[in-house]
């Protein structure tokens, strides 16, 4: 295992005023998100609507990875060019979503498990060799009451996707590939900011211990956490003050030092909001750890919609993420202001 070559790909992953271009959707899912604008979803679509993203002039400005899905990480720009040979000539780190997705956690209603340790050695080594340098792997933890009437999660849940994601990441730096360890708490229900804290400190809390337990070497990963956010059904939402207080308390409480960033999943927030929440965090002051983000709709959503589908709108896809990327740029200094949208987009 080289720790050296790990640590320089992290770190560029979440360098100063750049972050993470989540665009690893499956296919279900990236169909459900053309359907809207009523874009027809086929492999070639798919393969045009990445490449709009991934060739959008000086994107690498204000991106520094881009997460992919198997079938993206094998397709190729117009121009013949594999889509991660031309984001590593840009500066730009090739990155692969390597979990199968959630199942039901037998005997656990309600909660689930990622799936996709089996063979994950055997991919990771051809992943590398197509030139992926991070991975990425999400478990998710509901909070909520099951129809038994136990809250959720259950200690069993958390712990067990923990020693997913330390499995995952030990075979991922094994291969020389970075871990994006990513353990989402679901910002879906009515609990509110004080449970949401609650929550995400005993998950940060057993996937470190899970980390340690697996001799994960913390300088060659990074960490994409949710926010710690009051569920989307409750009737008192938090600030964005109280957001970034609470998130950057409950990291203080738990992440070591020697991860080198945090990058945030926007789990369903606005695009306005997700960077008005990172922005508040880094204007806190000094952290130890860089915090960035790593957002898939936040960055694209208008982009998709302005596309449709259509040569003749590819520009006006490309100004709309060029300008989210931008303004989450900002908010990686603490310098975003709302007001930078009207005059950006005017």
């Amino acid at each position: 295992m080289n720790h050296q070559a790990l640590e320089k790909t992290a770190l560029a992953m979440v360098a100063a005023d750049r972050g993470i271009l989540a665009a690893d959707e499956s296919n279900a899912t990236i169909e459900k998100r053309f359907k809207g604008p009523g874009i027809p979803c086929s492999e070639e679509s798919r393969r045009a609507y990445r490449e709009l993203l991934f060739v959008t002039p000086h994107m690498e400005q204000h991106i520094s990875g881009v997460i992919m899905y198997d079938e993206t990480l094998r397709q190729k720009t117009k121009d013949g060019v594999p889509f991660p040979k031309h984001l590593a000539d840009k500066g730009v780190v090739p990155g692969i979503k390597v979990d199968k997705g959630t199942k039901d956690l037998v005997n656990y209603a309600g909660e689930t498990i990622t799936e996709g340790l089996d063979g994950l050695r055997e991919r990771l080594a051809e992943y590398y060799g197509l030139g992926a340098r991070f991975a990425k792997w999400r478990a998710v933890i509901t909070i909520g009451q099951a129809q038994g009437g136990w809250w959720l999660p259950s200690k069993f849940a958390i712990d067990a996707n923990s020693h997913a994601l330390a499995r995952y990441a030990a075979l991922c730096q094994e291969a020389g590939i970075v871990p994006i360890v990513e353990p989402e708490v679901l910002m879906d229900g009515d609990h509110d900011l004080a449970r949401c804290e609650e929550v995400t400190d005993a998950v940060l809390e057993s996937v470190f211990d899970a980390l340690g337990q697996h001799r994960i070497h913390l300088e060659g990963m990074v960490l994409k956490p949710n926010m710690v956010i009051a569920g989307l059904k409750c009737a008192q939402q938090a600030s964005v003050e109280d957001v970034a207080v609470a998130t950057v308390r409950c990291l203080k409480r738990h992440v070591p030092t020697a991860v080198p960033g945090i990058a945030f999943l926007s789990g369903g927030q606005s695009s306005e909001l997700a960077t008005a929440h990172l922005s508040a965090m880094n204007a806190l002051g000094k952290l130890p750890w860089h915090l960035t983000f790593s957002y898939g709709r936040a960055l694209q959503d208008g982009a998709i919609k302005g596309w449709k589908g259509e040569a003749a709108n590819v520009q006006r896809a490309q100004d709309w993420f060029k300008h989210r990327a931008l303004m989450n740029s900002k908010a990686c200094a603490g310098s975003y202001r709302s007001d930078m949208e009207k005059a950006l987009v005017a």
